[in-house]
């Protein structure tokens, strides 16, 4: 007995060793790769002036910069590479919540209309609305109006046939075809204008990023991340199936509605701004679940550090590929997801869900 005490106590410490390693292996890759990011582009700016700029910033009586360099680097890049750290991690938070509170590997903010709502949102907006192609209030307005509406509607689905997994996803699937298809049939009623700005939104951006959204989607993260972090027991139970999860105290329907709609906000607060990044949501969770296990106390905060590493590596990739020439950062994580997905659904154990 006390020998198996002992060998369990030292899988559990090596687990706990081997989260700490993964965890700290990508704090060191972020940041490394965040300072790359800063350095890269077109203008051509040396290191020495990009440091020289970003300290200027920091503290503008010590150091200086000369204007070029600041406002390229403090207007153009800084917060954009920020806002794909806070946004990689938000979207890989939300995944990993849809995916345990679901018990489906395939869930993601992509998979169950959340994205398709956003984009008729915006569409709506873009072709309707007609301050909303000169303007964004509008544009963000309604993508995240019409993402809310989704989660919503959802819920009201599920709820009229009981707050299951499988509810929850036919109801997902559902609202994905049918806002998928309104936004085309928007398209299709558009002018050449109207209809080149939809698909560019579709493509999904960190073109048009600001401070001012930087700070806005920060929160949203920052005070929802926590929240889930205390409620990962819930969800580890969940995955135990609804009757054990019952057996044990957890309300399962209020608490499977609570995380999906939290995991909702994240997303809509995100995607409104950006437009459509698939796969962050899907694979990072994935990647995360191999390498650390299951365990939700620590697989949100893990997964959304490799969705913030992965968001980061694939903008700066569309910045550099055919510069001076930015490709929308969603067709880059696509192409990076692909190739993931494709790696860890042919490695994939069955185990390790």
């Amino acid at each position: 007995m006390e020998e198996e005490s002992r060998k369990i106590t030292g899988q559990y410490r090596h687990m706990q060793g081997r989260r700490l390693l993964f965890v700290t292996v990508l704090a060191v890759s972020i940041l490394l790769l965040a300072i790359v990011s800063t350095l890269i582009g077109s203008a051509g700016l040396t290191a020495g002036e990009v440091i020289s700029a970003v300290l200027a910033g920091i503290a503008p009586g010590f150091f200086s910069s000369d204007l070029l360099s600041y406002t390229i680097i403090w207007d153009l890049r800084l917060h954009r590479v920020l806002f794909a750290i806070v946004a990689g991690f938000g979207l890989a938070v939300a995944g990993a919540v849809m995916q345990g509170v679901l018990r489906n590997p395939l869930a993601s903010p992509f998979t169950l209309g959340i994205a398709s709502a956003a984009t008729f949102g915006a569409a709506l907006a873009i072709i309707l609305i007609p301050t909303a192609l000169s303007g964004e209030i509008a544009l963000v307005a309604s993508a995240f109006l019409a993402s809310a509406l989704a989660a919503a509607t959802i819920y009201g689905l599920s709820r009229y046939r009981g707050v299951s997994a499988e509810s929850m996803v036919l109801a997902g699937i559902i609202l994905m075809y049918l806002f998928g298809a309104i936004s085309s049939f928007l398209q299709y009623i558009g002018t050449t204008e109207q209809l080149q700005a939809v698909v560019f939104w579709m493509f999904g951006s960190l073109q048009n990023t600001s401070w001012e959204k930087l700070a806005l989607v920060t929160l949203v993260v920052a005070v929802t991340t926590p929240f889930l972090i205390m409620r990962a027991w819930d969800l580890n139970v969940l995955g135990m199936g609804d009757q054990v999860a019952q057996s044990l105290g957890v309300k399962v329907e209020r608490t499977r509605t609570l995380h999906m709609m939290v995991a909702s906000l994240i997303t809509a607060s995100v995607i409104c701004f950006t437009g459509t990044i698939g796969f962050i949501g899907l694979v990072s969770p994935h990647i995360t679940r191999l390498a650390i296990g299951g365990d939700h106390r620590y697989l949100i905060v893990a997964s959304g550090m490799v969705g913030a590493l992965i968001l980061l590596g694939a903008d700066g990739l569309a910045r550099t590929i055919l510069a001076p020439q930015i490709i929308p950062v969603g067709i880059m994580t696509a192409f990076i997801g692909i190739p993931f997905f494709l790696y860890l659904f042919m490695r994939r154990r069955e185990e390790y869900w």
